[in-house]
């Protein structure tokens, strides 16, 4: 079973990458974030081909901002729209999560709040939300939480860490919030899988940063350990970023081997081209 999360950063700009990308890559089970639509509208462009697909959906938007969805052709049951105790920002209880049983995994698609800057109301905001997204975890073996966590892991994530001294993503506060997520036993698969290696999923537009391979690692997948324990392949797709008209994100690929029973299908091989992250052009 192939579990991905990507950031496409607008559902209809990447209309033109989202779906064959689907079609190459072939994922039972994907996390979308900022996807910038409201649930009418992303329904109207995109219940039709997904279906086609094989793809069940549940998608919570916003409209203009934000936005977060479940594709799965592995099932799609006990659908929760809404982060239980998630704070509201502004008055709005913003479109950040989405929960559903696929394929006898429970999923949540996360798009956890930038921040903005340390001091920021949007700061705070941010610390609250990932305490109530601890707080949602009840299960944790057999959970996976997956998306954009606006968040580097450590100073390994980031390709230089004195620039993001006095913004988000580094701060010891963010980290914490992040290692007690982690620490109700959930696996960073990417990291344990490349252990050593340089890896990141998001670069800036600006600058020719990917090229430069100037990124951060901030799009994660987090699983329990009765998921983790099934990792046979876990990579980023670099090929998603290039070209034309790209996310800033790159796609997160986890490829799990069949569970115990049987009941889930058969494990997706990886693509033959990254057996090893390509880091350079």
């Amino acid at each position: 079973m192939r579990v991905a999360t990507w950031n496409v950063n607008s559902a209809l700009s990447r209309l033109p990458r989202l779906l064959p990308w689907l079609d190459e890559r072939r994922p039972d089970i994907v996390c979308l974030q900022e996807t910038k639509l409201a649930d009418e509208a992303f329904a109207a462009t995109f219940a039709g081909p997904l279906a086609e697909r094989g793809y069940e959906v549940a998608h919570v938007g916003e409209g203009r901002w934000n936005g977060v969805a479940l594709l799965s052709r592995v099932g799609l049951a006990d659908v929760e729209r809404t982060l239980p105790g998630a704070p509201e920002f502004g008055g709005v209880l913003e479109a950040r999560a989405v929960t559903a049983t696929c394929g006898g995994v429970r999923v949540t698609s996360v798009y956890v709040p930038n921040g903005r800057t340390p001091g920021d109301p949007h700061f705070a905001y941010k610390l609250e939300w990932l305490a109530a997204l601890r707080a949602a975890v009840t299960d944790p073996a057999t959970a996976v939480v997956a998306g954009d966590m606006n968040i580097a892991p450590t100073d390994a994530d980031v390709w230089d860490p004195s620039l993001f001294t006095e913004s988000t993503h580094v701060t010891p506060p963010e980290r914490a919030a992040l290692g007690g997520l982690i620490g109700l036993g959930l696996h960073d698969v990417v990291r344990d899988r490349w252990p050593g290696e340089r890896v990141f999923t998001y670069w800036d537009y600006r600058a020719g940063r990917f090229h430069q391979d100037k990124g951060m690692r901030i799009d994660l997948v987090l699983a329990g350990s009765a998921v983790a324990d099934r990792v046979a392949a876990a990579w980023v797709d670099r090929q998603a970023r290039k070209g034309k008209g790209p996310s800033d994100h790159a796609p997160v690929i986890v490829d799990l081997d069949e569970a115990p029973d049987g009941d889930i299908g058969p494990v997706v091989p990886p693509p033959s081209t990254p057996a090893k992250l390509p880091h350079r052009e």
